[in-house]
C-alpha cells in the first residue's frame, strides 16, 4: 500500500509544520523538528486530532 503524504502546495509546508508544532504543544506532546519515532501512536494521534479539530473550528467560523 502506497502512502501519499506530500504537501499539495509546497509553499505551505513551513506553515503546516508550525501548525503541527502548535497543536502538539496544546495537547502536551513533546514533538521535535527531527526524529519522533519514540512517540506513541496515541501521542501522534492526539496531535493529528487537535489539528483536525482546529481546522474544522476555523471552517465553521468562516461559514
Amino acid at each position: 500500500m502506497s502512502r501519499n503524504n506530500r504537501v499539495l502546495v509546497p509553499e505551505a509546508k513551513a506553515g503546516l509544520n508550525k501548525f503541527k508544532m502548535e497543536a502538539a504543544k496544546e495537547v502536551g506532546v513533546n514533538l521535535t523538528d527531527g526524529y519522533n519515532g519514540d512517540l506513541t501512536s496515541r501521542e501522534n494521534g492526539s496531535v493529528g486530532g487537535q489539528m483536525v479539530k482546529k481546522m474544522v473550528e476555523a471552517y465553521e467560523n468562516n461559514l
